[in-house]
């Protein structure tokens, strides 16, 4: 999606903001004993209390509010009777849908006490995040994004999960651009138009490099098994740079 007006830009804002706002609170929420539904029952509360809709139940029929993803779930996970434990890594995902408007956010919680190496991975996989949307802006290369994190992931001694990309978002969940790379792609050539909306999200791994399916349609596992995280913002190309929509409170 390209937005082309200032009416598009202040809907995308307020969807961007609920996700925000709902992955905030579930973050908030997580302690050891709770199950993931339990956990997802926030986040459709919170969803459902600002008249938005879940995007992958809605969409793709995704038995879930949310996508809750514990240790080495590294995406998709179904929301159930699993108990949430003290050194769990756990992974949300948050997207939406109000007045025909989508956006999607999600962040890595690690649940105390952990570990300094899983610690550094959670504050790094925000850093790598960050890295990527600097690179954003309109006229400027989408290759530029997946240099600029592999770079960052190198030079601090970790892998990137390659096979989950980010993609474009707004008047759908998933559209053009697709398959955007968070590491490095010496095939990629497209440039942002100006206004261009999609999502940032690189999985940072203290050994994965590619996910994998399960025993359920849904739920994706690091491989080899190691930690691993993600962290996403919705973003549009602008002349000054990167638009997060995905904050909360803006």
């Amino acid at each position: 999606m390209t937005v082309s007006s200032d009416e598009e830009l202040e809907s995308l804002r307020r969807i961007g903001r609920i996700v925000a706002e709902t992955l905030e609170t579930m973050g908030r929420a997580i302690e050891p004993g709770m199950t993931t539904a339990e956990l997802d029952r926030i986040g459709r509360d919170c969803l459902e209390r600002a008249g938005a809709r879940s995007a992958p139940e809605t969409v793709y029929g995704f038995p879930g509010a949310t996508c809750i993803s514990v240790n080495e779930e590294v995406a998709h996970g179904i929301p159930g009777e699993r108990r949430i434990s003290p050194g769990d890594l756990v992974n949300i995902d948050v997207s939406a849908e109000k007045d025909g408007w989508f956006s999607d956010t999600g962040a890595s919680f690690a649940v105390p006490p952990v570990t300094r190496a899983v610690e550094r991975l959670c504050r790094d996989g925000r850093r790598a995040m960050w890295t990527g949307l600097r690179q954003v802006g309109a006229g400027k290369p989408l290759a530029g994004i997946g240099r600029a994190v592999g770079a960052f992931a190198k030079k601090n001694g970790y892998t990137l999960v390659r096979n989950l990309a980010s993609h474009g978002v707004g008047a759908s969940l998933h559209e053009e651009p697709t398959e955007i790379a968070t590491w490095p792609d010496a095939s990629e050539r497209r440039i942002m138009a100006e206004g261009l909306v999609f999502t940032v999200e690189p999985f940072l791994s203290l050994g994965a490099d590619f996910a994998e399916n399960g025993d359920d349609p849904w739920t994706l596992y690091s491989r080899p098994r190691a930690p691993t995280v993600q962290y996403e913002h919705t973003v549009v190309a602008t002349r000054n740079g990167p638009l997060v929509l995905t904050m909360p409170g803006q």
